[in-house]
């Protein structure tokens, strides 16, 4: 029995040879995510810097627009980073505070669901409410819509807007800081090849 453990645990370690395609397929992951957040920031630069000053319906966070030129610069500046594996561990930080800002003053108030749903563990009265309402809105669409039409691509849902996407992220930044960018296909690990020479 212990030898088959023993090829068993061989096995695995053999596969730690490979092991720069996790760091590798996180930064990939997380370099369209990043790019699409920056760009519509940077294209409506100045919708966002309302959104994040107004007290009334945005976030009311103090400085805006120096808020908005951060954030728009970090992800941006991230997302080219993360594709090149440059400065991984450097860049996550400041991602990291950006998406724990997101967090908390976007997404907390909403729990955790992105998408609302009417059953399970984080189901709130807000989801609750919001499937109710969903419902409501298909009968209305079969009614007087073409339904099938508007639904060929995939099904109506509700947007909950809750940390789950933002928790995922941070989840995923945080091994990239742990991390690094990974072996061979990022430059920091060139750049200290170099050093080490």
């Amino acid at each position: 029995m212990f030898t088959s453990l023993e090829k068993a645990h061989t096995f695995l370690n053999s596969s730690r040879q490979f092991d720069f395609i996790a760091p590798l397929l996180l930064r990939l992951y997380l370099v369209p995510i990043f790019w699409m957040a920056g760009s519509k920031k940077y294209h409506s630069f100045t919708d966002t810097v309302s959104w994040f000053g107004n007290e009334e319906w945005g976030l009311g966070l103090p400085f805006p627009e120096l808020m908005t030129f951060l954030v728009t610069g970090v992800e941006l500046a991230g997302s080219v980073f993360l594709l090149l594996g440059f400065a991984v561990r450097w860049i996550s930080i400041p991602l990291l505070i950006t998406m724990l800002v997101a967090a908390i003053t976007v997404h907390w108030q909403n729990g955790w669901l992105a998408i609302a749903e009417g059953s399970g563990i984080f189901a709130t009265d807000r989801t609750l409410g919001a499937v109710e309402r969903l419902d409501r809105s298909k009968e209305i669409l079969q009614e007087y819509g073409n339904y099938s039409w508007l639904t060929e691509q995939g099904s109506l849902v509700m947007l909950n807007n809750g940390i789950e996407f933002a928790a995922t992220y941070i989840i995923m930044l945080s091994v990239l800081f742990f991390s690094g960018g990974g072996r061979y296909v990022s430059l920091d690990y060139w750049y200290l090849r170099y050093l080490d020479k």
